[in-house]
């Protein structure tokens, strides 16, 4: 990772001084604008490891949330006391929705959008095809493009066939022959609608929670079980990007992969090899990954401080999750990556905010700094917010009461509320430019 610490310290000082010289920031001709949605989170009645999951522990989440959150996010949202507040059960019903929601987000200026296809629908029953899910994922495709949508499509959001984990999961070696045939099928079945392929979603947080520390799906806590896991589902990405090239040699592939700007408060001697070491790690599966990639997805949502103090982040700084705001973070991030030499998407970024009192700012200040970025020769052509929905929040198993869509949801009649950010993001999207203010 390049870091140039007197450059950090200014950067701020930079853009305010830019902003004070123009008055709108405008991005490149044909950008990308869009939201990102996965389909377990949103699309309600699954039937997955994680569905399995959610009820075998609904009970214990609700119960341990009083020592997880602060007290002032429990009083803020007493829900999460609720047993249903983890079990995902017909989530957002996107899945009957889609129409509704993929008209919400043309009204909003949207050019395209991020889903992910739910392999458990394909494929419930190992080795046989569904095809009338074949077919309905068809109909959501030709959806998008009947709006004049752009597809995403992620292949791998964490979930998985309920058979597939008892095999073993990722720990199993033939782990990697399973998900490159469901990619062959989806790829063979959708090539013809589909330009842009996610292949795997965030697989240093998906591994970690679920291998590693074994607080989600599949729970299989240790180190032997992550590095078999995670070495298998590299190899699975990697047997899949070839397939896919193979099918089609226009397509277009790539990683989202989550990363977070570390900034490191120690003695100056320690900054670069703390970072290195940080970066190392969180990054591996992504430096491996790219010789097969064509695009890099960038999932942006905060900073982590490494520093012998606490850090006490104020209220007006932080989400409704705790996390800071730190919108310069991104720009860190996206000249970190330059050196690949490859075209960027922002495939997430967003924040919880129930009250959407931060949404319209922190979309702003985030897309502040990845035009920054752009102005320094980083090849950023889109970006997604997350999320389009309100919707069941995975990691870790936070359920339903962080509120991160542009569109509010109500749990009970599923009615459709576009929020004010919803509004303030579609100027965005229809004029191509953010307004200073």
């Amino acid at each position: 990772m390049e870091i140039d610490i007197a450059m950090e310290k200014t950067l701020s000082e930079q853009v305010n001084n830019n902003q004070k010289k123009t008055e709108t920031l405008t991005f490149p001709t044909g950008f990308l604008w869009g939201a990102a949605t996965s389909a377990h989170q949103v699309e309600g009645n699954t039937n997955n490891n994680w569905t399995e999951w959610e009820k075998n522990n609904a009970e214990r989440l609700a119960k341990e949330a009083g020592g997880k959150w602060q007290t002032w996010q429990q009083e803020k949202f007493p829900e999460m006391f609720d047993v249903k507040n983890y079990i995902s059960g017909q989530a957002c019903d996107h899945y009957n929705r889609y129409k509704e929601d993929f008209d919400l987000a043309k009204s909003g200026g949207h050019n395209a959008h991020r889903f992910s296809i739910e392999w458990s629908r394909i494929e419930l029953e190992e080795g046989k095809f569904d095809e009338r899910e074949i077919e309905h994922y068809r109909k959501v495709l030709m959806a998008l493009k009947a709006r004049g949508m752009e597809p995403f499509v992620t292949l791998w959001h964490w979930t998985e066939p309920i058979w597939f984990q008892e095999k073993g999961g990722w720990t199993d070696k033939k782990s990697i022959e399973y998900f490159s045939r469901f990619v062959e099928k989806v790829v063979g079945e959708y090539q013809d609608l589909v330009r842009f392929w996610v292949v795997v979603n965030e697989p240093n947080v998906g591994m970690g929670f679920g291998y590693l520390l074994g607080s989600q799906p599949p729970a299989k806590k240790g180190p032997v079980n992550f590095l078999r896991g995670f070495f298998n589902l590299f190899a699975a990405f990697k047997k899949s990007a070839l397939i896919i090239k193979k099918i089609d040699p226009k397509a277009e592939i790539g990683v989202a992969n989550s990363i977070t700007h570390y900034d490191v408060k120690i003695f100056p001697g320690l900054y670069y090899i703390t970072v290195s070491v940080v970066d190392f790690f969180s990054n591996y599966f992504l430096r491996r990954a790219i010789p097969y990639c064509t695009f890099i997805g960038c999932n942006y949502y905060s900073r982590h401080v490494i520093s012998s103090r606490k850090k006490d982040i104020a209220p007006e700084k932080r989400n409704d999750l705790g996390w800071e705001i730190y919108p310069e973070g991104i720009y860190h991030v996206l000249k970190s990556l330059k050196k690949y030499n490859l075209p960027f998407y922002i495939t997430e970024n967003g924040l919880a905010d129930a009250m959407d009192e931060k949404r319209p700012q922190f979309i702003e200040h985030h897309l502040r700094f990845v035009q920054q970025a752009i102005q320094e020769g980083v090849d950023v052509r889109g970006y997604f917010h997350w999320s389009l929905l309100d919707n069941f929040e995975f990691v870790d198993m936070r359920g339903f009461w962080p509120r991160f869509g542009l569109i509010e949801i109500d749990y009970k009649t599923l009615k459709r509320k576009p929020r004010k950010s919803f509004y303030e993001y579609a100027n965005i999207c229809k004029n191509n430019e953010v307004d200073l203010t």
